[in-house]
Order: structure tokens, then sequence, then C-alpha cells
């Protein structure tokens, strides 16, 4: 934010070449900042990452810099025209006036930008936790900067600005003025070829955009590593201790690795049960400066991790991030970043398509850590009571049931008092007995007494009790595999094969998994299947813009129709949206970046900029017009004048987010793909607004001048 900060108020000054200006118009930043601090204070917003994070100082002071650009500009000619430093009351008088001149764009622009973010706060689910907070914020931040734009800044200009006012354009901005002028004069002059290469460029891009990949938020580099390591679930609690003890003394092998410690089974957390053979390894990095290969890439030493960890037999691993691990656990409840969930009713045919789904993500490139939940493979004590035998011995079922409860689950024999307090007495097995499977098949079964009881008389053992019976004359008494756990969602059996992304994008990872899945997994009718995990949110969250998005597009152009009252030049304007766009795809492209909410969030703001500059062009090329002008002056007059608040306000909202775009510091992941798109969109609308903008003005307005009137003002422009 810093760095940024520093940034705008530098351009300020090289722009605007007088130093009490920009840093007027720099203070706006702070007190935009207080008035949205003081509003997260009171709306009870935290401050996080994201938050805070997203705020482009440069978006913030654009109403600022039009503003002032407009007030020094009129001074400057006022003082030309007077031969004279102004009065004090002129200076508040023309900045007054100054003010209103632009008070309608500056607020339908700073209005349309706050529009657009509209659509976030309809968000619903695990993103309307990341990324309302951050709209809320923004939008504080433009409430504040609108009131400083109308109040603060007029003031402070007719305030201190005393002396002598110059226009002063650097050698950039006259340079660049002078090219502009050459380049307006041939897009003028070869308006079919202008239109026609940026309604190519358009199309291209759409295509392009097609080949971008998606995921739900950029993977958050935490520096430090979780391993699960999933066992068979009849594991006990000492062998899995035993095992992981294992497990961590060969990872701190690796001179990379600082500490580890692992969690085993978990019952505290409802939410969050685990048996003993589930571990929870949490791997502590060194510094990168510590490394023997500081330049090792990390998915390497996870490669490496992963060698070393196929030695133990009877593990699975699946290795993520300690936050992210939680973070995907809570979206959908998988741990991993994407989950096939398979619903239907008969268990066996879920388990044996879950074991298909299972061989084709493997398959998949890009594909690690993939494995089926455990549904079952739990070990299981069966015991089948023989009716007919027990009703020999004259047993009855209820009674074979109440031996192996006493023995295992135990029974209350009595109380024990001491003073005031009473604990009760529960009989039953130690659990050294209670495992051994012999001790089980001999658990002696009490016979009524009567003729029943000679039935097992044994002339061959006299010591053996007729009052009793070995539980395995009664009963077939074996270990089985049973059900580890049966899942449903919503009311529905479900089963699910989970799976982790690495080097590719999560959108065409579904993609291609859903195609194969489809081609060589056949379910029986009744049976489906969905994606869960980050795929799910993502899918939501795209779904839920697509339905806003329009809607907060058509409220833009009404805004833009109820300024000016025109549809062409509404349209003209709105058509900057598109060709900004264009921009951000570019820039996504030439990066490496695939689309994510964080990237569809800098599009939401950058439509608000793109109009932004377009209202500025467009309303003063009216004014011209209104005043008198033809057409084709008023276009001429009117873009030469706006390149200097155009370029402005492209170059501070953009030079805002450098820093975030090539941050590589924690977090930097999240802000990454947003202020790309936001730079990379700022420099095609810039060049949209300069160049495009007045083709199309000229051309759908031609009709509307009078020959004589052009030939007058033509020949004044000459002298």
């Amino acid at each position: 934010l810093v760095e940024g900060a520093l940034l705008v108020i530098a351009v300020l000054f090289f722009i605007l070449g007088n130093l009490r200006v920009a840093l007027f118009v720099a203070l706006s930043i702070p007190l935009s900042m207080l008035f949205a601090v003081t509003g997260m204070v009171r709306g009870g917003i935290g401050g996080n990452l994201l938050s805070l994070g997203a705020i482009d100082f440069g978006i913030i002071v654009d109403g600022s810099v039009v503003m002032a650009e407009n007030i020094i500009r009129r001074f400057a000619e006022a003082q030309h025209a007077h031969g004279r430093v102004l009065t004090r009351k002129e200076r508040f008088e023309l900045a007054y006036d100054s003010a209103r001149e632009v008070a309608v764009p500056v607020l339908s622009g700073v209005g349309i930008i706050m529009i657009v973010y509209l659509p976030i706060l309809t968000l619903s689910g695990i993103e309307r936790k990341m990324f309302v907070p951050m709209a809320q914020v923004v939008l504080l931040a433009l409430t504040g900067s609108l009131i400083i734009s109308f109040t603060f800044i007029p003031a402070m200009i007719a305030i201190f600005l005393k002396g002598e006012v110059k226009e002063a354009e650097g050698r950039a901005i006259s340079f660049a003025k002078l090219s502009y002028e050459k380049s307006l004069n041939w897009a003028l002059g070869h308006s079919k070829t202008v239109i026609g290469g940026a309604i190519s460029i358009l199309v291209v891009t759409v295509l392009l955009a097609s080949t971008l990949g998606s995921e739900f938020v950029p993977s958050l580099d935490e520096q430090d590593l979780a391993v699960q390591s999933l066992r068979i679930p009849a594991t006990s609690v000492s062998q899995s201790v035993k095992m992981q003890k294992e497990i961590e003394k060969s990872i701190l092998k690796h001179p990379e690795i600082k500490t580890v410690f692992a969690r085993i089974g978990t019952a505290e957390v409802a939410t969050d049960p685990m048996p003993p053979g589930i571990a929870d390894g949490y791997l502590m990095v060194k510094p990168r400066k510590e490394w023997p290969d500081p330049g090792k890439p990390k998915l390497t030493l996870i490669k490496e991790i992963e060698e070393t960890l196929e030695q133990f037999p009877g593990n699975l691993y699946e290795f993520s991030q300690p936050i992210e691990l939680r973070f995907n656990e809570l979206i959908s409840g998988v741990r991993s970043d994407v989950a096939v969930k398979i619903f239907g009713d008969d268990l066996k045919v879920l388990q044996d398509k879950a074991k298909g789904v299972e061989s084709v993500l493997k398959q998949i490139n890009g594909a690690s850590d993939v494995k089926v939940e455990q549904s079952s493979g739990l070990s299981t004590l069966q015991i089948n009571v023989n009716r007919e035998t027990v009703a020999r011995y004259g047993v009855s079922v209820s009674d074979v049931q109440d031996v192996v409860s006493l023995a295992v689950g135990g029974k209350e024999a009595g109380l024990f008092f001491e003073g005031d307090k009473r604990f009760e007495v529960v009989v039953r097995l130690p659990e050294s007995l209670r495992e051994e499977l012999d001790v089980i098949r001999n658990l002696p079964v009490p016979l009524p007494p009567g003729e029943n009881s000679r039935l097992i008389s044994d002339k061959h053992n006299p010591e053996y009790d007729p009052k009793f019976v070995p539980l395995s004359l009664l009963a077939e008494i074996k270990l089985v595999e049973g059900l580890n756990q049966v899942s449903r969602e919503n009311t529905k059996r479900r089963i699910v094969v989970q799976a982790n992304v690495r080097g590719r994008d999560m959108g065409s990872f579904v993609e291609e998994a859903s195609r194969k899945i489809d081609q060589e997994v056949q379910l029986p009718a009744g049976y489906w299947y969905m994606w869960g995990g980050q795929f799910e949110s993502l899918e939501r969250a795209r779904a839920r813009l697509m339905l806003v998005v329009p809607v907060s597009l058509l409220l833009i152009f009404i805004i833009l129709f109820t300024t000016f009252n025109s549809i062409r030049d509404s349209l003209i304007i709105f058509s900057g949206v598109p060709f900004a766009l264009t921009g951000g795809v570019i820039a996504l492209l030439l990066r490496g970046i695939p689309f994510s909410i964080s990237a569809g969030v800098g599009f939401i703001a950058l439509s608000g900029v793109a109009v932004l500059n377009g209202v500025v062009m467009i309303s003063f090329i009216r004014q011209l017009i209104e005043n008198g002008r033809p057409v084709d002056v008023a276009v001429r007059e009117g873009a030469l004048v706006r390149l200097r608040p155009v370029l402005m306000t492209a170059l501070v909202a953009s030079l805002g987010f450098i820093p975030m775009a090539l941050a590589t510091s924690t977090g930097a992941e999240v802000q990454r793909p947003l202020a790309t798109v936001v730079i990379g969109g700022i420099v095609s609308s810039t060049l949209l607004t300069l160049l495009v903008l007045p083709v199309l003005y000229q051309r759908f307005h031609r009709g509307d001048q009078t020959d004589g009137s052009s030939a007058e003002c033509i020949g004044e422009v000459k002298q």
C-alpha cells in the first residue's frame, strides 16, 4: 500500500507540474482511508489481506485528479486572459465554476465505479466471506474520495494557490500531446480502419479468453507444508503413533525441514472427526536462505519428500499447506482441491464406481494425491447366534447378547459412595482380553437349571461345568471387514474421490476429467456424480456473477443515459467496457495467470475505470459543441484538452497496482491476478478512450453539424 501511494503521488506531481496541487490531491488518499477505516470500525468489518490489499489509491484519487486538473487549467486560462494574478474572490468563484463544470462527470464516473462493486455483495458461501469485506471497504473509500473531491480539493486550491498559476507541461507531456495529435488526426481520417481494427482485437480476445484456465482463488504460498497420512481404518492408536514417528524421522532428514509434529485422530470437534488411522502432520520449513539450494522450487521439495515416504507401506499421503488444508475442508468437507462426489443407494456400487473414477483421475496430467474416501475396511467382530442351538440349550438370544454386552461394553454392578459423591461401578473385561478373539469365543454363557443342562453333560470331561456353555457353541464368531463410514449429503448416500491439482489450472483439469469420466465410467440409473471442493465454490460464484453483473451493467447504462440524455453517447461511452476487458485478458495470458474470483474482481473494477475516462472526455466534447464548436473541431479539441486528465487517471490507477502485481511477499498470490487485470485493462482502456472514442463520436454525430458552421470554425482554427 505504501509503495502504491508513493507512486501515485510521484505521478501527480510529474503530470500536474504543481507541487502544492499534487499534495492536495495526495491528501485525499489518507482522508479517504480515514473515512473507510471509520466505516470499518462502525460496521464491524475486519481488516485483512483482501479487504485492505485490494484498494487502489489511483482509483481513489480519480475524482480528485479530474477536479484539480480542471481547476488549475481554468486558473491558468483566467490569469492569461487578465494578465495578472487572480484575487481571492476570483479564485473562489472560478474554483466553484470549475467544480460545477466537472461535477456531473466526476459524480457519474465515481458512482459507476461504485456500482460495479455491487455484484460482489451478492456472493454467497465462502466466497462471500472472502470478497464482500473487500467490496465494502472499496465502497467506503470511494464514498470518502467523492466527498473530498467536491469539498476539500476546490477549497484547498482556492485558498492556497495564490501566486501565478501555469499549466506547466513537462517534456514528457508535451511530447505525448504532440504524438497524440498526430495519431488522433490519422485515426479521425481512417475511421473505418480504426473501428474495424478495434472490433477485430475484441473478437480475437474473446477467442483467447476461452483458452484461459480457471480456479477459485490462487493458492497462497504458506511456506510450511501439511502432510496427511491415511492408514487402514482398523489401525490402533499405538500402531499409528509408531508409524508416524518413523515418518517424521525420515522427513527430518531433508535439510529444508526445521521441525515436524503431528496430530493423530481427534474427537473433540464434531465437525472434524478423525479416527486414529488419520494423522495430520505439519512440516515447518526453514527460511529459503538456509536451504542448501535457495532456488529449489517448492514442488521439487514436495516430490523429494514423497519419494522418501514411499518406503513406508500401509500409508496414503496427501500434501497440502496448514491453512489450505482446513480451508478446503471448510468449503465442502473435503481436504483436497477437487472432489468427485458419487451419489446412489448401494454402497457396493458406489465403491466400485469410485475405484473407476480414481483410475481415471490418476491418468490425467496434474492429478496428485488421488484417493477414495475410506468407506470400508474397518475390522468388525461379527457374532451370528445359531437360533436352533440356543433353543436346544434353553437359552434365549437376549441372554447371549447380555453376556457379550457385559464382557465388551460393561454393565453397572453397583454404586460406590465417597462422602457425598456417588460413583457407578461398571464391570467388564480388561482391554487386553477384550481384543483377544479366543477370549470372546470362550465367554461362558449361563444355562437355565433343569433338564436342558443334561444335554451338555460330558462323560469324557468330568470337570466341565454343566451350568455354563462357551459362546462358540452357541454362535459363529469371526472378524469381517465392515463399513468404516456411511456419508450422506442432502439425505443421499455418497462416496468421494479426492485429488489435488498441481502444475495446471483447476478449470481445465475438471473439464478434462469430466469428459473422461463420462466416457469410461458408466453409472447405473439413479446414480450421478458432481464436483466438489474449490471448483464447487468457483461454479457457484461464477453463476451468481453471470446473473448479477449484467444487471450492474444495465445500471451503468441507465446512469450514462440519465447523465447525457442520449442513447448514442451512452453507447459510445459504454463501448469502453468490452474494449477495456481485452487488455485484462491479454495481461492474464502474458503472465500465465488463470481466471479466478480475484481476477473477476479486477474485471469488475476495470469496468468502472473505463467508463470514467469516457465520461470525462465525452462531457467536455459535448460542452464544446454546446458552445458553438462543430463536431469535427470539438472532437479534436476536446480529445487534446482531455489528454492530460485521461493520462493522469490511467497512470495513477495502473501505477497504484504495480507493487501489488509484482509483489512476492505472503499473500501476493491473491492480489496478483486482480492487479494484473486492472493494469492490462487500463492500458487498453486508455488507448480506446484516446483513439477509438473520438472516432466513434465523430462518426455517429457527423450529421449533427452544418457545413457553414464547420467551415467557419475550421477557419478560426487555421488562423
